[in-house]
């Protein structure tokens, strides 16, 4: 790993925004909602399935993609494939507390905002499945929970709850935060062939420096394309712009 003809200076617009919600040892949370907010009155018959909490969540982990991106760049520690990997993270993050901000209408953002619980708890069941967890007496598996979110959903008369698809978080997002959806998602599948290990990424969105013959052929050496990743970048840093801006509106006493 080396820093030889990296510049980088195009993600520094991203990091200083993160670095602004850094603390000694943790990221400085988004505030509770006001009561007499407008987020805090979608989420008031959700009950412990607020929409708030997966939003704070979602932005709390995707400073830290940033971040880790950050200490690796200050390291000299860039490669072609983490810069990649990290920013696909915090570009699902940003993007998914947008599509729970900026849905449209309060019933469609309790729907979203149900969906996505439902769908925490089925990979919680899993999880459990997987591990063989049993619950302490008293509480409830993820699939008993998962199915209380329905019954909410049912309740309150909302529209039926779906699994959201992050290519379509990504393509809703996008244009509340000014964004174009085809370009957004062009730039999370490439960074997704990264973080799967795809051939055609490496091919098409790396730039090659280097061959050396092996046994088995030939090693190719490959740095990051900064081009094709600044749009990714400048993705992240609008959203995340976008997603501050609209969370202190919505979470504001009117």
């Amino acid at each position: 790993m080396s820093t030889h003809g990296f510049n980088g200076s195009y993600l520094m617009p991203l990091f200083d925004l993160v670095v602004q919600s850094r603390e000694d040892g943790y990221y400085r949370p988004l505030p509770r909602p006001e009561a007499s907010s407008s987020l805090a009155t979608d989420d008031a018959p959700l009950g412990e399935w607020p929409a708030s909490g997966l939003i704070c969540t979602s932005y709390s982990a995707g400073l830290a993609h940033v971040d880790a991106l950050r200490r690796l760049t200050e390291a000299g520690q860039i490669d072609a494939t983490s810069p990649w990997t990290l920013l696909r993270g915090a570009l699902e993050n940003f993007a998914t507390g947008i599509w729970l901000l900026d849905a449209p209408g309060r019933t469609e953002r309790r729907r979203r905002t149900l969906s996505l619980w439902a769908e925490d708890m089925r990979n919680r069941a899993q999880h459990e499945h997987d591990t063989g967890h049993t619950p302490d007496p008293g509480g409830a598996s993820g699939t008993e929970r998962r199915q209380e979110i329905r019954d909410l959903a049912v309740a309150l008369n909302l529209p039926a709850l779906t699994a959201p698809r992050t290519s379509l978080i990504l393509e809703q997002a996008a244009p509340a935060a000014a964004l174009d959806p085809v370009a957004v998602r062009a730039s999370w599948r490439a960074a997704s062939g990264f973080a799967h290990g795809r051939h055609w990424t490496l091919v098409r969105i790396s730039q090659p420096r280097g061959a050396a013959k092996t046994d088995n052929g030939h090693l190719l050496a490959l740095v990051l394309d900064e081009n094709e990743h600044r749009k990714l970048t400048e993705h992240c840093h609008t959203m995340l712009r976008h997603f501050n801006a609209r969370y202190f509106a919505r979470a504001s006493a009117r």
